[in-house]
């Protein structure tokens, strides 16, 4: 009989418990002789504390202190006397409360120790409660750690009192931050400094702490955490970093927030306050890229000097945006213009589609084609389509017959796309447009008319030749040639908040007897115009059409544009429009759900407010069942969904958070929500094709619903406007021989190809510029125009407003690096160009760009790129490297010799 094998593997498992037994022992380390009196010296002064003689009390407390600041004079790891004097915590506490009063001394320096104690527990506020029974020592002896524990405390003790009585004192807890604050200032902790003035409610006294030396890091600091403020403590935060910065004599840098924060008072204050000449003219590009319109002929912002008035206003009008872009472009080897089929690419497609596949419908694909020679060559004054080259009659012929080539509306279309092909170049433009305008088709005067507005879109030529051109054909019976007229004038002037065109268009607005998609255009034209400004009289005379006209015109798309045009003039004004949106409440039902979301979505854009986000949230959550035939009580979901992106789109963090709340909303949402979301990703993404949201549209472009395809389609082009994306590029031919027998979806493939290859990809159509911090009203108003519109795509871009879609020339700009000389002449500087690092709060002197390759300029920025100059001999006359930036000579320059 074979015995039993237990015992032997239970022996070895008891010899493996003892060892293991040993091990643990022997983790406890033995003390070092010298740790091990340092121990026993500790010991012994806690021991002397109970000394009924007080001079012996006081030789212990001094012995400790010294002994502790010493230790925590570089604090890599817990300070040694701080560990071996932790068991005694609650004994020195009890010794404490024992202590004599008339030992007042001995107690102050008992309680520092306490404190400094009590960093190294996990205790209800026993740091900030010791120190201020301590003694009135400098803060700064003990540390940094023991200052960051102590501010935490602090801001902590001060929202507990504040719950419990709003008017209880904290003049102590003041003493202390007054003694913590320049700590934090001399000691490159300005992050720290302001995160605890903003938790006591005290930011003002952080101005008197700032120098020459540490105001770039505070004013960082500043201008980036204002994104995650709640109101009004963003705006506080921005108005003493432009306090600041003003100060410091940095003008562009208080330029931008006064920008950021939407104050027209302090751009025209900041703009006076700079004397020194080419300083003002980088100003001025800043303004120019931010489609502000500056008066330079009186006001606070008026220039004396001659001369300078008259660069400065050739800077700010744009008029050399063109002539920039093409030095641009003619670097870059790309002026050659190019057809549609060169953006189709049809030969790696024709394995897949039947042969004549793009013949289905010839018209729509004309039309497609229009529009896709117009993106592809925006700016660029030459194409093989539209444009006369040198008078030659073949060629003249052919740009005839292709206008000829498309039916009714897309005549309008192919005539306004010779206005995008020479964007910018009003002198260049308008002598091959104005033949056109005395074109025997109503039509063809009506693109004409809407080219001119987009020739001049973000341009303000000296001779102002738009108004002149277009606004006699504003009173026209022909319903195409207003809207025409109407939608030119908006893009001409959009920004400027120019009188004429109010006067003009605004009694047309509330005029019942016109039709109301004329109304609805002149309400969008003045939207443009007037963006951001909240101009009284324009939002009475839309609330005014909102209220006068009949539910039957309230259920067409034309009331939608009336709601997006009122909340464009409110654009990023935030409370501002709260009056407005409780008149909105009281409109018709068919239409006041969808007016007060439209409002307050667009007067609350990037800012990443959480609970205008959570409301929207909460609507599109909803699950309506809508009676049959009244889509109106949905409608307002859609434009929910497009909020969401729009108030989350300012900070990397919002959007994320923004995206994965749009996830949700596929899986469960109802589907006038889900037809909303591939718009709302576009926009969130527009010019940054990122590979995760590219597949998320991607798979929505084969959904089962065909209107949530459709804009998944033009989320896609959004997505990728401007970049020449290879990827994008390939999945659209894709989506162009899936679709090749649907003339809809087909036609929307064709735009996205278009607008992802817009300019050659040169252009832009993102409003966030300058390192993302500031977006420009007037591009944001733009692409507003055309997404808004897509919420009912049919009616719309998908029918006879596909002209909608020059909107777009409002937001588009050069996404370059041009760098000029003092003269204004093209300057080529190496510099380097790298993906863009966050280094806020960062300690020491961080890179800004990281993986950058050398260039020399004009250059190209891609979505989340910087740049920066490689070179020390010349200086940029802005901090930000995007746009234009002037150039001086750096005096202190040595150039090296070589060999050296």
């Amino acid at each position: 009989m074979v015995a039993p094998s237990d015992p032997k593997p239970a022996g070895k498992d008891e010899e493996k418990k003892g060892a293991k037994g040993k091990k643990d022992e022997e983790k406890e380390p033995e003390l070092s002789e010298e740790d091990l009196a340092l121990k026993n010296n500790l010991d012994m002064m806690v021991e002397r504390l109970s000394d009924p003689d007080p001079g012996v009390v006081k030789l212990a407390l001094t012995s400790m202190i010294a002994e502790i600041r010493s230790a925590t004079a570089s604090m890599t790891s817990v300070p040694k006397p701080l560990k071996f004097l932790r068991p005694h915590y609650d004994a020195l506490k009890a010794r404490f409360d024992t202590m004599p009063a008339a030992q007042s001394e001995n107690r102050a320096c008992l309680a520092d120790v306490i404190s400094i104690l009590a960093t190294t527990k996990e205790l209800t506020r026993e740091v900030l409660k010791y120190r201020l029974a301590g003694s009135p020592s400098d803060l700064g002896i003990w540390g940094h750690e023991y200052i960051r524990h102590l501010s935490g405390e602090i801001a902590e003790e001060f929202r507990v009192r504040r719950e419990a009585d709003s008017s209880a004192s904290v003049d102590d807890l003041m003493t202390l931050v007054k003694q913590i604050v320049p700590y934090h200032m001399t000691h490159n902790a300005e992050p720290e400094a302001v995160d605890l003035l903003l938790e006591v409610e005290s930011l003002d006294m952080l101005e008197a702490h700032v120098d020459a030396k540490n105001f770039g890091r505070t004013c960082l600091y500043l201008t980036s955490c204002c994104a995650y403020l709640p109101e009004p403590d963003d705006a506080a935060v921005l108005r003493l970093a432009l306090r600041i910065y003003r100060a410091q004599g940095k003008h562009h840098d208080a330029q931008r927030v006064a920008l950021r924060l939407n104050s027209r008072e302090d751009v025209e204050s900041v703009f006076a306050g700079c004397e020194e000449p080419l300083a003002k003219k980088q100003l001025c590009y800043l303004l120019a890229r931010h489609g502000f319109a500056l008066n330079l002929e009186e006001g606070p912002a008026a220039v004396e000097d001659d001369d300078l008035r008259e660069s400065l206003r050739e800077i700010i009008s744009n008029s050399k945006l063109s002539e920039h872009y093409l030095t641009l472009a003619r670097d870059l080897d790309v002026v050659e213009a190019k057809t549609p089929e060169d953006v189709y690419k049809t030969h790696l497609t024709e394995g897949r589609a039947p042969a004549g596949a793009a013949a289905v419908d010839s018209a729509r694909a004309n039309l497609a084609a229009t529009f896709v020679n117009a993106f592809v060559n925006a700016g660029f004054g030459q194409d093989k389509l539209v444009t006369v080259s040198g008078g030659d009659a073949a060629s003249s012929g052919e740009s005839v017959h292709w206008i000829f080539k498309n039916k009714d509306h897309g005549k309008m279309s192919a005539t306004a796309s010779l206005g995008l092909v020479t964007l910018w170049d009003v002198e260049g433009g308008l002598p091959q447009i104005d033949k056109y305008l005395y074109s025997s088709d109503n039509y063809v005067v009506a693109g004409a008319l809407l080219a001119i507005g987009v020739v001049n879109a973000c341009v303000q030529n000296e001779n102002d030749p738009a108004f002149a051109l277009i606004s006699d054909y504003v009173s026209n019976a022909d319903v195409n040639i207003r809207t025409g007229a109407i939608l030119g004038l908006g893009l001409a002037y959009a920004g400027t908040g120019r009188e004429e065109v109010c006067e003009l268009l605004s009694p047309l607005v509330v005029d019942t007897e016109v039709a109301i998609e004329v109304s609805a255009f002149a309400a969008l034209a003045l939207g443009l115009v007037f963006v951001s400004t909240g101009r009284e009289d324009v939002v009475m005379s839309i609330l005014q059409a909102l209220m006068t006209r009949s539910d039957v015109e309230l259920a067409t798309p034309y009331a939608k544009l009336l709601c997006l045009a009122l909340g464009q003039l409110f654009l990023g004004r935030q409370e501002l429009a709260e009056a407005t949106v409780e008149v909105a409440r009281t409109l018709s039902d068919r239409i006041s759900q969808f007016a007060v979301v439209t409002l307050d979505s667009c007067a609350y854009a990037g800012t990443g407010n959480v609970l205008k986000i959570q409301g929207l949230l909460a609507m599109c959550g909803e699950h309506i069942t809508a009676e049959e035939g009244a889509t109106h009580q949905t409608a307002h979901q859609g434009a929910a969904v497009l909020g969401l992106a729009l108030i989350a789109m300012a900070e990397p963090l919002g959007g994320q958070m923004a995206g994965r709340l749009l996830e949700h909303l596929l899986q469960y949402g109802d589907p006038v929500v889900r037809r909303a979301v591939p718009l709302a990703i576009g926009l969130l993404h527009t010019g940054n094709p990122d590979v995760l949201v590219m597949d998320t549209l991607s798979r929505l472009s084969h959904d089962q619903d065909a209107e949530t395809a459709h804009n998944a389609i033009v989320g896609l082009g959004f997505l990728g406007a401007g970049t020449n994306n290879a990827r994008l590029a390939g999945l659209l031919r894709g989506l162009a021989s899936y679709y090749y027998k649907e003339p809809t979806a087909l036609f929307l493939v064709r735009l996205s190809q278009g607008l992802v290859h817009m300019g050659k990809g040169l252009l832009t159509i993102n409003p966030y510029h300058t390192d993302r911090q500031l977006c420009s009203g007037v591009a944001l108003a733009g692409v507003l125009s055309v997404l808004f519109p897509c919420l009912d795509l049919k009616a719309t871009i998908g029918g006879k407003h596909h002209y909608l879609l020059f909107a777009l020339a409002a937001a588009a700009k050069p996404r370059m690096l041009l760098t000029l000389d003092p003269e204004g002449r093209p300057l080529p500087i190496a510099c380097r160009v790298g993906t863009a690092v966050d280094v806020v709060a960062q300690a020491g002197r961080p890179k800004t760009i990281t993986g950058f390759q050398t260039h020399t300029t004009p250059v190209l920025l891609g979505a989340g790129e910087r740049a920066e100059l490689a070179t020390e001999e010349w200086l940029p006359l802005s901090p930000v490297l995007e746009g234009v930036v002037l150039c001086s000579k750096n005096p202190d320059y040595v150039e090296m010799e070589e060999g050296k």
